[in-house]
């Protein structure tokens, strides 16, 4: 979730909405979300945490709210997260300690 807070803090969250959204987020109310994200959320979940368990018809369902392209896109994106979520794991690579997702980053930023 370290990266996911990151980019909601480029995005323009300040730190107190940006707790709110990861906590959100890493339950499973998303009641607040529009219906399409809530698919997109429930797929993620299933995805991540049972791959196994995804049939045909769940992809189908995506295709049918976000088209063929969007849907490969968001199943390369989850796949591609668990991914390096499971590589930093098994390395215990920590978590950068400044935000690399900001222009420019805060090592490059000179004092004026």
């Amino acid at each position: 979730m370290g990266h996911s807070q990151m980019l909601l803090a480029v995005a323009g969250l300040k730190d107190d909405e940006v707790k709110a959204r990861v906590k959100v987020l890493a339950g499973e109310d998303w009641s607040s979300f529009p219906a399409y994200e809530r698919q997109a959320l429930r797929f993620s979940a299933k995805l991540s945490r049972t791959p196994g368990e995804v049939k045909p018809a769940d992809v189908a369902e995506l295709v049918t709210t976000f088209g063929p392209e969007r849907t490969a896109d968001i199943i390369w994106y989850i796949g591609w997260c668990n991914y390096m979520t499971r590589i930093a794991d098994a390395f215990q690579l920590p978590l950068e300690k400044e935000n690399p997702f900001v222009d420019p980053p805060p090592s490059e930023k000179k004092d004026k």
